[in-house]
């Protein structure tokens, strides 16, 4: 659907949340192999293709718990991965470290009518006190990882915003429209007001949003521009 082979227009392509699939074998999360398409298409189109930073894969590498139905996801993934690899696991498991530790926290696109800041998520309205904005512009560390601490933490795990937080990091950062996921939305996208767009592309309802930089939409029109994902291959 980006169509990266078509040159001299290229697209860019957001990625994130890749890993921990619904789909287990034999209580195994196999979901590396998606994680390593992810890479090889980084790989083959660097300058075009952008991971960002999300909670699983996050927590995957510093091995903080998640139970997604049930399932413990971080251990399912270690088991798919001890399973397929062997002696070789640990070999693996440093690769995707490196290439999750790799990913940015945010992607920002200038554009005609301001920037766009599209991100996993932002802190929840909440722990706004413990989070230092200045993350979008600078290298992460070793601290920004920890858990319910570290910033990078904070923001990919951040859920429920409001207005009032929503302005100040406008502010603070100079964004015009923050695009988003994480947060669950079952129509496949909503409008936190006044500038928040939440899309979701992991479920039946999914959708993912085409944007010209050159004319890009206000945060209101972006909701009614998402695409289906439902029905393509």
């Amino acid at each position: 659907m980006a169509e990266l082979e078509h040159f001299p227009d290229p697209k860019h392509l957001v990625l994130h949340e890749v890993i921990h699939s619904d789909s287990l074998l034999n209580g195994m999360d196999f979901s590396y192999r998606a994680l390593a398409r992810v890479a090889a298409l980084k790989a083959d189109h660097p300058e075009h293709v952008h991971t960002m930073l999300a909670n699983h894969e996050l927590s995957q590498i510093i091995g903080a718990g998640i139970i997604k139905g049930g399932v413990k996801v971080v251990e399912a993934f270690n088991d798919g991965v001890e399973y397929v690899f062997g002696d070789e696991a640990g070999r693996v498991q440093s690769a995707i470290e490196a290439f999750v530790r790799s990913m940015p926290i945010a992607l920002r696109c200038v554009s005609a009518r301001g920037d766009i800041l599209c991100a996993h998520s932002l802190p929840g309205v909440g722990v706004m006190h413990k989070f230092d904005p200045t993350i979008i512009e600078r290298d992460l560390t070793d601290d920004d990882y920890m858990p319910r601490k570290g910033s990078a933490h904070l923001m990919v795990w951040g859920r429920g915003y409001d207005a009032d937080q929503l302005e100040d990091l406008v502010e603070r950062w100079g964004i015009n429209m923050f695009v988003l996921g994480h947060e669950h939305v079952p129509g496949g996208a909503m409008l936190f007001e006044p500038n928040a767009v939440v899309i979701n592309s992991d479920h039946h309802e999914g959708v993912y949003l085409p944007i010209d930089l050159e004319h890009p939409p206000r945060p209101e029109e972006a909701v009614g521009m998402v695409h289906r994902l439902s029905g393509l291959a």
